[in-house]
């Protein structure tokens, strides 16, 4: 039996917060891929800008546990609509930000509704197929994420080359304004329960399983962030190609990221738990790989494909945070996103570090795989727990 019904057929539902996903996963890659060009403009190194990044990521942090609590009462169709349009009014200021700390704030705004967004995106998408089908069913809201990384991210990065950077936010304003209409027309209706309330979410705090879950996401992700956000600067001084060949290499990672988000919870939706911990530990190795495989080109994009397959961990924790957080499946669901942004955040800061110390642009691989294995970590205690 559904969870909830909705006018629309399923796939109209599941497009519609599709695009969503497509907009935020276009700008948040996007950004990493034009660092250069941005570091350049508003006067600032690479590392530097790598702080745009995060405080994209501190603004999902912050937004998605705040917002989720706040707008407990919303009805999931009225907060999803809210939260474009201010996803849509932050990206275009972005486009036009006049200095570095400027940037930095219109990043943080943009985070904000992130978070809240996916959560909730996910809770409805989830909520109108069968309930054996959850995990596919979020997966394909992931897919416009996934979909943006070889779609979306290679248009911006080649806009930012060709008419500049600031064009990359302008379509990613655009495409949040299209997304609040979509689901406008096709979201369930369905009103907040009766019993709806702050306090109520809060009560996902108290769960032992919704924390470990979350630090799973939120070390074990930071990998793929430490080797994304300076992948551009990698090819430019690693392996020496042309500026031209970074929109290559993106199309490579999104693919990767596509073909895990389609495989993946196939297997989720029978062993949520193993499928966590097999990916960290395919995550751990791969990464581990990429100081020998960056300075050539073809085994480059071997390798950033492989990379991208693990971004399917973020649709498979949250299939497994609707298992453990009770009634507060909206908080929860949120709080999903801010782990995640706390590896985007945590893996750019920490690839940062060793560039800095003199390691080289491909010690951020090392970093990412040292940040899987913690992941597993917690993860063996989660499973441990559950399987008592």
């Amino acid at each position: 039996m559904k969870g909830s019904e909705s006018a629309a057929p399923p796939a109209l539902v599941h497009l519609a917060l599709a695009v969503g996903g497509f907009a935020i996963g276009t700008t948040e890659f996007a950004t990493m891929s034009l660092l250069p060009y941005f570091a350049h403009d508003l006067g600032i190194d690479a590392p530097t800008a790598g702080n745009v990044i995060s405080a994209y990521a501190l603004g999902v942090v912050v937004g998605a546990p705040t917002i989720a609590v706040l707008a407990a009462r919303l009805s999931r169709r009225t907060l999803l609509i809210a939260l474009m349009a201010l996803f849509a009014l932050a990206n275009g200021l972005s486009g036009l930000a006049p200095s570095y700390h400027w940037m930095l704030l219109f990043r943080f705004l943009s985070g904000l509704p992130h978070g809240a967004y996916f959560g909730i995106a996910a809770l409805v998408a989830a909520g109108v197929v069968p309930v054996e089908r959850r995990t596919t069913a979020v997966s394909r809201v992931m897919l416009g994420l996934t979909v943006a990384t070889i779609v979306g991210v290679p248009i911006a990065n080649l806009a930012g080359q060709m008419i500049g950077w600031r064009w990359g936010f302008a379509i990613v304003a655009a495409l949040a304004l299209a997304t609040a209409l979509l689901i406008a027309l096709f979201a369930p209706r369905d009103p907040p329960p009766h019993d709806a309330s702050p306090l109520r979410e809060l009560g996902a705090l108290r769960k032992a399983q919704v924390w470990l879950t979350l630090a799973i996401g939120a070390i074990g992700f930071g990998g793929l962030f430490a080797v994304y956000t300076y992948l551009a600067d990698t090819m430019l001084a690693v392996t020496r190609v042309p500026a031209t060949m970074i929109p290559l290499a993106l199309v490579a990672f999104g693919l990767g990221m596509t073909a895990g988000n389609l495989i993946i919870p196939r297997f989720a939706d029978r062993a949520l738990m193993p499928s966590a911990g097999g990916l960290l530990v395919w995550a751990a190795g791969v990464l581990a790989l990429w100081p020998l495989a960056a300075p050539h080109l073809p085994t480059l994009l071997i390798a950033i494909f492989a990379i991208g397959t693990g971004g399917a961990l973020g649709t498979v924790l949250q299939t497994r945070l609707m298992d453990v957080a009770g009634d507060a499946q909206a908080l929860a669901a949120a709080l999903n996103h801010s782990a995640f942004n706390t590896a985007n955040a945590l893996g750019p800061l920490l690839g940062g570090m060793a560039i800095r110390a003199g390691y080289g642009w491909t010690s951020t691989g090392l970093v990412g795989s040292a940040l899987a294995l913690g992941g597993l970590a917690i993860w063996a205690v989660s499973y441990r727990l559950t399987r008592r």
